[in-house]
């Protein structure tokens, strides 16, 4: 079943969002198609500045494939400085892709 992964990062910077990518495609930069990431799964990744700091909204094919992902992304964000990432984890009702 597909999930929708929110992330939200008091304090982290578009830099620190920009050094995360680049470590998390093994420095080629922030991911431009679902390919790019290290584990299969994803089907979409969205993330702005917020007032706060970073927001991140990805989709993922299954809750397994995002905590291999996870397994990743939260020693990364927690070495840039991003404390206690706590995802908050939904079941998806519907995806709409181009």
């Amino acid at each position: 079943m597909a999930i929708v992964v929110i992330l939200e990062m008091p304090g982290m910077t578009q830099a620190m969002y920009e050094a995360s990518a680049d470590k998390v495609t093994g420095g080629r930069g922030p991911a431009k198609e679902p390919a790019d990431w290290p584990v299969p799964g994803l089907i979409s990744h969205t993330s702005a500045a917020t007032p706060e700091g970073w927001f991140v909204a990805d989709v993922w094919e299954s809750e397994e494939a995002f905590e291999r992902f996870s397994e990743i992304i939260i020693p990364i964000l927690r070495d840039l400085g991003v404390p206690d990432v706590q995802p908050r984890i939904y079941p998806v009702f519907t995806v709409v892709t181009p």
